[in-house]
């Protein structure tokens, strides 16, 4: 297994450099939480791959941590193309057993504070308004974020599109 170096902190490994190794790593972590279907879980792949193809140009970043040679978190985040400061937290997932330890927070935290210390004046994030997703709603309201855009029958019918914003912390402070 190629080793890439990383921060180790409370048993984790984390780091923000991907590997062609992380492209299936990311596919089966996706597929192993069972919220999303095959082609949501192709592109959680593809934007690592996408990295490794272009590099930061992609405006693909990644908070990866890894425990015991497992890949039990990752977050993928970057800029809004046309906007002058807003980031958007594409995804962020948990293994199974990592769910409810903490580690969703923690790997959001990492990336909120690469997203800050990059200029984020405002991060973004979006889900689905069905019951299946309110444990997701409810762990972005816990971090901070805030509603800003509900669209109605986006997904399909009955399963609408919630739009969060969240200023980062590290920007609420500077203000303060």
């Amino acid at each position: 297994m190629l080793r890439v170096p990383g921060l180790i902190h409370d048993g984790f490994i984390w780091r923000g450099a991907v590997t062609a190794e992380d492209v299936g790593r990311v596919r089966s972590l996706v597929a192993s939480t069972g919220f999303f279907n095959a082609a949501e879980i192709e592109l959680a792949a593809d934007l690592v791959a996408e990295r490794l193809a272009k590099g930061l140009r992609c405006g693909y970043h990644f908070v990866l941590a890894e425990r015991g040679g497992d890949l039990m978190g990752f977050a993928c985040y970057g800029p809004i193309w046309g906007t002058r400061d807003s980031f958007e937290l594409f995804w962020i997932a948990v293994a199974p057993e990592g769910q409810r330890r903490g580690l969703g927070a923690q790997v959001y935290a990492r990336a909120e504070a690469a997203m800050a210390e990059a200029g984020a004046k405002r991060i973004y994030a979006d889900t689905s308004s069905s019951d299946r997703y309110a444990g997701t709603r409810s762990f972005y309201e816990r971090m901070g974020f805030r509603e800003g855009a509900r669209l109605p029958d986006f997904y399909a019918p009955g399963d609408g599109k919630i739009v969060y914003v969240k200023t980062p912390a590290a920007q609420s402070q500077r203000q303060g």
